[in-house]
């Protein structure tokens, strides 16, 4: 079966978590420390701040994140971190400690989960998955909450390795080319994956 939340495909994610998150936080610590000192030197504020998300079974997580704006603008460093998505980086260790997957639907605020009033049955699989520092819905950027729903259900209900494996090297990508230049393939995958 390729439902992620069948037991055996909960066990090859998680051991797929592991290795990824692993090898994400290797690679990354030299892009967060230079991040974390220009963050420093525009204004000399704390480097990292943390959201309150829901996760796994809509329990409160703290997801952290390279702080990106100053008194409610947006700073020079922090348009180059949100537009490569590298001020998500530090979530690495969510990903570790079993609070994040890698790949899988977006974590979203209390607020938010209210606001969009995915609170009734039909959005429980939502919850029964590990929100993602990446995912289909991430990547494409729907243009309506609906399309990101149809999206993490296509997710958790077609889920294979190999899905994961693509969605974190167009996640790299991301990070070098910036996200509007990867969103056009992310749809093609995501296309295939709807098929």
């Amino acid at each position: 079966t390729n439902n992620l939340l069948a037991p055996e495909n909960r066990a090859i994610k998680r051991a797929l978590d592991m290795v990824i998150g692993a090898v994400g936080l290797v690679l990354t610590i030299p892009i967060m420390l230079i991040a974390a000192l220009l963050v420093k030197l525009a204004d000399r504020g704390p480097v990292l701040y943390f959201q309150d998300r829901a996760g796994l079974d809509g329990r409160r997580i703290a997801v952290p994140k390279i702080r990106t704006m100053r008194g409610g603008r947006v700073t020079r460093v922090g348009r180059i971190l949100r537009a490569t998505g590298l001020d998500e980086i530090p979530q690495f260790i969510n990903i570790l400690s079993g609070e994040m997957s890698a790949v899988g639907p977006r974590p979203l605020t209390e607020s938010d989960v209210q606001r969009l009033e995915w609170t009734g049955a039909e959005f429980d699989f939502r919850w029964e998955a590990r929100p993602g520092l990446t995912g289909l819905a991430q990547l494409d950027g729907p243009d309506s909450p609906q399309a990101a729903l149809d999206l993490d259900r296509t997710y958790t209900r077609q889920w294979y390795p190999w899905l994961d494996c693509r969605l974190i090297a167009l996640s790299f990508a991301v990070n070098v080319f910036g996200k509007a230049r990867v969103r056009k393939l992310a749809r093609q995958v995501n296309g295939r994956v709807a098929r």
